[in-house]
């Protein structure tokens, strides 16, 4: 169950068609925290009641070179959180979104490859987590990727 989601400037184009989104209507919203209603019978990472976020995309193939170099972005079967037909194929628990365009965070629920979800601590409050899988990891991507796992910035941390 949804219960924050942060606004950003790109939910905006979509909405307003600058990005040529035609799947209306159209629930934006990719900076998602809530609550696990349900899980699948194959999720091993989360329970019912786990406090979680969810940023801009909800599948991917999993099995592609991108997806297995961790650029499940690039994926042409990947799925975002609105504005996309989700694809067929992903199992029994996703048959019912086969084909029908994805909504965000200003929909009520919403349904995600566990791959996608990230745990929200105890200690944060939701309604401040949902920027995180937004701007926060926008700004931390490109530091640990050129900097962090280059060796640099010994003796510092994020």
């Amino acid at each position: 169950d949804i219960a924050y989601c942060g606004m950003c400037h790109s939910d905006c184009h979509a909405c307003n068609g600058d990005w040529g989104l035609n799947f209306y209507p159209i629930a934006p919203g990719h900076e998602i925290s809530g609550t696990v209603r349900a899980v699948g019978e194959k999720v091993t990472k989360f329970k019912v009641g786990d406090r979680v976020g969810v940023g801009c995309m909800v599948t991917s193939c999993k099995n592609c070179d991108l997806c297995k170099q961790g650029l499940e972005q690039h994926c042409p079967q990947m799925a975002q959180t609105y504005g996309s037909v989700f694809p067929d194929g992903r199992g029994e628990n996703f048959k019912s979104a086969a084909g029908h365009h994805t909504n965000g965070g200003y929909s009520s629920n919403i349904t995600v490859n566990e791959h996608f979800v990230f745990s929200i601590p105890e200690t944060m409050d939701m309604k401040y987590a949902g920027v995180l899988l937004c701007a926060g990891i926008t700004t931390f991507s490109p530091l640990n990727r050129h900097i962090i796992q280059k060796g640099g910035g010994k003796g510092k941390s994020l």
